[in-house]
């Protein structure tokens, strides 16, 4: 077999993610296709390139040699590839600004604003449930800037030609539950008060699956946890099947409620990255306006800010200096 691009793209997406499940995912191909594909490289290049461990997958040392060599050829493929669609394109089109970001309640007060303060530019949104995919995709010059978060005792990987401004240093993780569930009468829940719940988790979300393991052995549990995307969660949190982490800005609804976790046992550090600073602050401000406007929109948000003395919540403005 010959190796092709797509092979070290392959490879770097199974370093990148730390499994195979993970990694065929952001690629978009069946579990087994990508162990089939894999063993065919290895068998290609006559070694194994990652050793399979219960926690996932890592790179043996002819793994690191092989992507040492790997990286930068699919990085500057994925530019050859960006900018001849940019100059087949043609320059007469105006200005675009091309957006990622992890799940957020900003998005759309972020989208309003940039198009209030930036007319005739085209704007463009990629959603993706991987902060590192994203990143990578920012040094590749395929997108612009990027909204994304980094789960407590997960960094991601930054690439060293990006630059980043932190949102927010610690946000805290909520706990979403079925509006009838005992815990939900509440203000906040402790975690013992789940001691008998199934929880939902995507495994996909960079750092999630970690973050939540660390939490509940913390506190001595070892619940059953259910594995899929946070749509589905929601249902099955409606139904009291499940409860699942949440981000402080989501909202109550009438079969569900959004609590905070006694202790605010788990945060993320919000971060905006782009490859220049220009570029952070053309969005910045917007982006900080939308997300302290989606803060205010949740109830349960607004009530821990008060509580922890922070006036963001009922205000919106700025606390401290943005970190850079």
């Amino acid at each position: 077999m010959e190796l092709e691009v797509r092979h070290l793209r392959a490879l770097c997406a199974i370093a990148d993610a730390g499994s195979l499940h993970k990694a065929a995912r952001q690629l978009g191909m069946s579990q087994p296709s990508l162990t089939t594909q894999l063993r065919r490289i290895e068998n290609a290049l006559g070694g194994q390139l990652f050793s399979r461990e219960r926690t996932g997958c890592r790179p043996t040392p002819l793994g690191r040699i092989v992507l040492s060599r790997a990286r930068p050829l699919v990085t500057e493929m994925r530019a050859l590839v960006a900018e001849t669609k940019a100059a087949a394109a043609g320059t007469g089109e105006g200005p675009r600004l091309r957006i990622g970001s992890t799940a957020s309640r900003a998005i759309p007060g972020w989208l309003r604003r940039l198009r209030v303060r930036l007319p005739g530019t085209e704007i463009s949104l990629q959603m993706d449930v991987s902060a590192n995919a994203l990143l990578r995709l920012v040094a590749a010059a395929q997108l612009d800037v990027v909204f994304v978060h980094e789960v407590e005792g997960s960094p991601l990987r930054l690439p060293e030609s990006l630059r980043r401004r932190v949102l927010l240093d610690r946000e805290p993780q909520f706990v979403s539950l079925a509006a009838d569930h005992p815990a939900a009468e509440r203000p906040v829940v402790r975690l013992g008060d789940l001691a008998d719940d199934r929880w939902m988790v995507d495994p996909t979300v960079d750092g999630e699956w970690d973050g939540l393991r660390r939490v509940l052995s913390a506190a001595g549990l070892n619940p059953p946890v259910l594995h899929g995307d946070y749509l589905t969660a929601a249902s099955l949190v409606a139904t009291g099947e499940v409860v699942t982490l949440c981000q402080p800005t989501s909202r109550g609804r009438a079969d569900m409620a959004v609590r905070p976790l006694f202790g605010d046992p788990l945060g993320v550090r919000l971060l905006v990255a782009a490859r220049t600073e220009d570029e952070l602050n053309a969005v910045y401000g917007e982006l900080e306006a939308a997300y302290w406007e989606a803060a205010r929109q949740s109830a349960a948000y607004t009530e821990w800010l008060l509580r922890a003395g922070d006036p963001r919540g009922a205000t919106g403005g700025p606390l401290v200096p943005a970190t850079r």
